[in-house]
C-alpha cells in the first residue's frame, strides 16, 4: 500500500499521500469538483501569481512581525520555488470549482506550507509548525488573493499575445508591400466591384491586427488595479493597518508588474470589469481574425473553380479519398479558435453579471476561460503567421485575367461620362461579353482609344 498521512479539518479526517504537498483542503476539493479534468496547473501564469502575491504576503507580515522569521523564510523560499516553475504539478483542484476560488488559494496555502516545512526538514503536514492557514495565508483572504492572481495571470498572458498578434500584422504588412504592384478586382457583397491592389487587402488585414494590440495595451493598467489588502470584502479585517500600507508596493516587487492599490475596496471586491473588458477585446481580435480566415480561404477557393487568386502554403493532404486535394486547414483552425474565444465571451460576460452582493463566486469560471481564449489566441497568431501568411503567394494570371474583363472599372469614369452611360456600357458589355472599352466608346460618345486610355488610369 501506498504510504499515507492523516489529516484533519472541521469537518473531520481524511489520508493524503504521504508524498503530496497538498492537503486535506485539497483533498476535498478535487473529489468535490472532478469537473473538468483540467488542474489549475494547465495555466502556469495563474499558479506562478498566486505563489507571488504569497510571496509578498509573507514579505509584509515579516516586517511587521507577524510571522517568526525561520518560518517566513522558509514560506519565502517556497514561493520562489513556485514562481521558478517547481511543484506546479501539486495545483491538482479543477478550474472549475465552487468557493469563489477558495480552493484554488487552499492548494496554494497547502503546497507552500508542506514546501516551507521539506525547507526546515520536518516532515509534511505538521502544521503545528508551518500552517497553510495561520502562516502561508497571514493577512489575507481568498476574495483578495484570488482575484489579484488571476490580474497578474491575465497580464501575463497578454504580455505573450500582443507579440504575436504584432508579428502576425507584420506578416500580413510584409505580403501587402509584395502585392503591392499587383492588381485585382474588389468585390463587395460577393460581387464585383472596383480594381484594387492585392496589396492593399492585405495591409488592410494588418492594420486591423495592428489596432487591437494598440487596444490591448491600454487595458493593462486596468487589470493591475488590485484590491489585495482588502481581505473579506473589502474591510480588511485580519490585515494590520501597516500591512495594507505595504502590501500592493510588495506585490509589486514580487512580480515585478507596475500594481497599483483599488481605489475602493469593496467595489473592487466584487467588480470584474476588467475581466469583462479584457473579453470583449478578445471577442474583438477573434472576430477579426475569424473574417480574414475566412477571407483567406475564400480567395484561394478552387483553385481551378473557386477564385484561385492566392494560393496558401500546403500543410498536409486534404482528404482521405480524392487524390491531390489540400485542404486550407491552417485558416479552419483558426476560424474554430475564434468560435470558441467568442462563446467564451459570452461566458464571461454571464459570469460577471451573476456575482451577488459583495463577491462574485464565478470568478472560477471566468479565469479559466480568458486565460484560455489568451493562451488559444496566442498559438492561433503563432500557427497562422508560421503556417499560412509568410507563405502565401499570387497567382498572378487568374489576377491580371480578372482585371481585364471585369466591368467595375467603369465606376471610376462616371466623374467623366456619367452615371447613365457608364451604366449602360456595364450591361452591355456583360450582355454581349465584349471589351469594356468598346462598351463604353460606344454609350460615351468617346473614341474607342480614349476609352482604353481612361479605364488603364483605373
Amino acid at each position: 500500500m501506498n504510504a499515507v498521512r492523516i489529516e484533519h479539518d472541521g469537518l473531520g479526517r481524511r489520508e493524503i499521500p504521504a508524498d503530496a504537498y497538498w492537503g486535506i483542503h485539497t483533498a476535498r476539493a478535487t473529489r468535490n469538483f472532478a469537473i473538468s479534468g483540467t488542474p489549475i496547473s494547465r495555466h502556469p501564469s495563474l499558479v506562478v501569481a498566486l505563489a507571488e502575491v504569497k510571496l509578498a504576503a509573507v514579505t509584509v507580515n515579516a516586517r511587521q512581525g507577524l510571522l517568526e522569521p525561520v518560518i517566513a523564510q522558509a514560506i519565502a523560499q517556497a514561493c520562489r520555488r513556485i514562481i521558478g516553475g517547481e511543484l506546479h504539478d501539486q495545483f491538482v483542484v479543477d478550474v472549475i470549482q465552487g468557493g469563489a476560488g477558495t480552493s484554488s488559494n487552499m492548494n496554494a496555502n497547502e503546497v507552500i506550507a508542506n514546501a516551507a516545512l521539506e525547507t526546515l526538514g520536518i516532515a509534511r503536514g505538521r502544521y503545528d509548525v508551518v500552517h497553510p492557514i495561520d502562516h502561508v495565508n497571514r493577512s489575507q483572504s481568498t476574495n483578495d488573493v484570488y482575484p489579484t492572481a488571476i490580474r497578474l495571470a491575465t497580464v501575463r498572458g497578454l504580455h505573450r499575445l500582443s507579440p504575436e498578434l504584432t508579428a502576425l500584422a507584420a506578416s500580413f504588412e510584409a505580403r501587402g508591400d509584395a502585392f503591392a504592384p499587383i492588381r485585382k478586382v474588389g468585390r463587395t457583397q460577393l460581387q464585383d466591384a472596383v480594381p484594387m491592389s492585392l496589396g492593399d487587402e492585405f495591409t488592410a488585414f494588418a492594420v486591423a491586427i495592428a489596432e487591437d494590440v494598440r487596444r490591448l495595451e491600454e487595458t493593462v493598467p486596468l487589470l493591475l488595479e488590485c484590491a489585495l489588502g482588502g481581505t473579506a470584502i473589502g474591510t480588511g479585517v485580519t490585515a494590520p493597518d501597516a500591512y495594507r500600507e505595504e502590501i500592493v508596493a510588495a506585490l509589486a516587487a514580487a512580480s515585478a508588474l507596475p500594481v497599483t492599490p483599488a481605489a475602493h475596496l469593496f467595489e473592487a471586491s466584487w467588480d470584474t470589469s476588467a475581466f469583462l473588458q479584457t473579453s470583449s477585446l478578445l471577442r474583438r481580435i477573434a472576430v477579426k481574425l475569424s473574417k480574414i480566415s475566412s477571407d483567406l480561404r475564400l480567395l484561394s477557393s478552387g483553385p481551378q473553380t473557386g477564385l484561385g487568386e492566392i494560393r496558401l502554403p500546403a500543410q498536409q493532404a486534404g482528404s482521405s479519398i480524392m487524390p491531390g486535394k489540400v485542404n486550407p486547414v491552417i485558416p479552419e483552425a483558426m476560424n474554430q479558435i475564434a468560435f470558441a474565444v467568442m462563446g467564451a465571451d459570452v461566458t464571461i460576460g454571464i459570469a460577471a453579471e451573476s456575482g451577488q452582493l459583495q463577491l462574485n463566486a464565478f470568478e472560477p469560471v471566468i479565469a479559466h476561460t480568458l486565460l484560455q481564449a489568451i493562451a488559444w489566441l496566442t498559438s492561433g497568431a503563432r500557427m497562422l503567421r508560421e503556417r499560412c501568411v509568410d507563405g502565401i503567394r499570387a497567382d498572378e494570371d487568374v489576377l491580371r485575367r480578372n482585371v481585364t474583363t471585369a466591368v467595375g472599372a467603369v465606376t471610376a469614369l462616371v466623374p467623366a461620362i456619367g452615371y447613365e452611360a457608364a451604366a449602360r456600357a456595364a450591361r452591355q458589355c456583360l450582355a454581349t461579353g465584349e471589351p469594356l472599352a468598346d462598351a463604353v466608346a460606344a454609350h460615351a460618345g468617346l473614341q474607342r482609344d480614349e476609352a482604353a486610355r481612361l479605364l488603364a488610369a483605373v
